[in-house]
Parts: C-alpha cells; sequence; structure tokens
C-alpha cells in the first residue's frame, strides 16, 4: 500500500479543499456528503468505471492523464445534458504495492481538471484491488425541464458534431503497435487530456438549439445509434463532412474514417437541431460540423458517399462484452 488509508484520506481531503463551492456544504469527513441544490434546478447524477487494462495501462498513460480522464468521463456526460458540474465522488481501488508518486499524480490530474470547472471533490471510498479501479461519479444540474435528452430528434433535424473524430483511437492503435506517443505532443492531447465540453453544452441548452444530444464516448456510430433508439428515427451521415484529424504517422494503422465513424474516447457532442436553428461554424471556440440529417424510418444509419449513394452502417464501437 503506497499509504495508510487514513493518511490517504487526509490527503486527498487537503487536496480537494482548493476546489470548493457553494453547493457542497460538508464534503470528506461524514459519512456522507451535504448538498445544497439550486431552487428551480433539476440535478444531474452519472458515474464511470476507470479500470485497468480495461480503459488505461500504466505502461502507456502516466497518472495525472488516467485521472484527468477519469474526470472527464463524467464531466463529458454533464455536458451532453447541457448540465453545469458542481460536484465529483471518487472510489478508488489500488494494488498495496501501487508506488505513492503514481496515487500523487492521479489526484493532481484528476483535481487540476476539477479547478478548472469548479467542481469539488466531495467524498468517495478506498479500497484494496489486484489492478487499478477508480470510479468517478458527478453531480451537476440545470434549470428546471432544460436538460437536453437523448430522445429528442426529429425527422428534418440536422446532425452535428463538435471538434474532430477519430484522434484518440488512431493514438491508442499507436499504443498498442508498440510505437511511442508522447501525452503531449500534437494531436495526443484527445486521447490523454480529453476536453469535456461543458461550455458548449450549456450554449445549446440555453438557446435551446438542440433537441437531442450525447457525448461520443463510445464511437461515433454508436452513439449515434442511441440517439435514433431513444428517438425512434433514423440517420444519413454524410462520409465526406465527418471532420477527421490532420494526417499523422499514428492514423496509417486505419483510414481516418473508420476512426472517425467508430473509434470512440473522444468526448466530443453529438446533437440534432431543427431546422430554423441557427448553429454557429464554431461555438465557446470549438468547431462545430453539421454531418447529417434525421429521416423517418426504423432506428438505423444510413451513410452516404461523394455519389449520393446510401448504404446501411452498423455501430461499431466500443461495447462491454462484445468480445
Amino acid at each position: 500500500m503506497p499509504l495508510r488509508e487514513s493518511e490517504l484520506i487526509r490527503r486527498i481531503r487537503r487536496s480537494a479543499r482548493a476546489s470548493r463551492n457553494r453547493v457542497v456544504v460538508a464534503g470528506i469527513g461524514d459519512d456522507c456528503a451535504i448538498l445544497r441544490t439550486t431552487p428551480g434546478c433539476d440535478s444531474l447524477v452519472t458515474t464511470d468505471f476507470s479500470i485497468e487494462g480495461t480503459h488505461f495501462r500504466r505502461e502507456w498513460h502516466p497518472g495525472n492523464a488516467v485521472g484527468h480522464r477519469c474526470l472527464a468521463r463524467g464531466l463529458s456526460d454533464i455536458a451532453a445534458m447541457g448540465g453545469e458540474p458542481r460536484a465529483a465522488f471518487l472510489s478508488l481501488a489500488i494494488p498495496g504495492k501501487l508506488p505513492r508518486q503514481w496515487v500523487d499524480k492521479f489526484l493532481a490530474g484528476l483535481l487540476h481538471l476539477a479547478r478548472r470547472h469548479k467542481v469539488e471533490l466531495a467524498g468517495g471510498d478506498i479500497s484494496s484491488a489486484p489492478v487499478i479501479c477508480a470510479d468517478i461519479c458527478v453531480v451537476g444540474e440545470v434549470p428546471r425541464g432544460t436538460w437536453l435528452p437523448r430522445s429528442g430528434a426529429r425527422p428534418g433535424d440536422s446532425i452535428f458534431v463538435t471538434g474532430t473524430l477519430g484522434a484518440a483511437a488512431a493514438v491508442l492503435q499507436a499504443l498498442r503497435a508498440g510505437e511511442p506517443v508522447s501525452p503531449r505532443s500534437r494531436g495526443a492531447r484527445q486521447h490523454f487530456y480529453p476536453e469535456p465540453r461543458i461550455a458548449v453544452g450549456q450554449y445549446l441548452r440555453d438557446r435551446g438549439l438542440a433537441t437531442a444530444a450525447i457525448d461520443v464516448s463510445d464511437g461515433f456510430s454508436t452513439d449515434l445509434n442511441h440517439i435514433c433508439q431513444e428517438s425512434k428515427v433514423a440517420a444519413v451521415v454524410h462520409e465526406h463532412s465527418l471532420p477527421r484529424p490532420t494526417p499523422a504517422n499514428w492514423l496509417r494503422h486505419t483510414s481516418a474514417l473508420h476512426l472517425a465513424l467508430h473509434g470512440g474516447d473522444d468526448y466530443e457532442l453529438l446533437f440534432t437541431a431543427p431546422p430554423a436553428a441557427r448553429i454557429p461554424r464554431t461555438i465557446c471556440g470549438v468547431r462545430v460540423t453539421r454531418v447529417g440529417e434525421i429521416i423517418s424510418g426504423r432506428p438505423q444509419i444510413l451513410l452516404m458517399d461523394s455519389h449520393g449513394q446510401r448504404k446501411a452502417l452498423t455501430p461499431g464501437g466500443w461495447q462491454a462484452f462484445s468480445e
């Protein structure tokens, strides 16, 4: 064990004080945290696992990147609902021989992102395990009745995505191929230090622009399929419109189109908007691209090539137990 449990909790508590906010009345130190939620708001709660060997590998991912990614997963879910994150809870299980330095870097990466978004680490749990398991729970809120669902897409709506798709998956493929990739190198940050699109989600919510939204964590094809299933509609995606990363050495393992469609781990926002909505080309400094439209029909995705030919697209992103 890198530290005794009580000392590790004290260290986490001291570090978490820097990100205090008005919502958390009492955080780490009691059996429960006490939150004072805002009148007239709906609360949002999300939880995500980060498991060594499944979501990261210590030989590839430095501790601060794992901590950042751990919290980013939860923040991205809040962003997809148009929410404002307020507090986070971390349940952390680690091997007894894990170096203390790795734990310190993990917490530093997580808390640095928390401070940027004014999120307080308000509690959690600590245990031992054969591999590192981090479960992040994030609590957020939206003005009552304004959250962005997956189920609101309607025929005639346009489909948009933020940023680019496929860079994170390209980096992962390079790592799997044994290629060295610097976490801070250009083009690699989207994998190691993804940026939750919280401001974009709030912009869409405040202006009533989006009919449905989801974050692209499991892959564009899989996440768009979720919207189609929940909204009971079909989607047409224009192959040539998908925003892909600029060419890099680690893109040669798989086509950029395949990674953009199925790669995952992008943590961009995928949303639909009615024809009359005026969607800017950039929102809060983030590029926004129209990539298709919603049509009537059974839930499915049709991929249209540059010649206007359509073919059914099978969702090929991440699914637990798919192997």
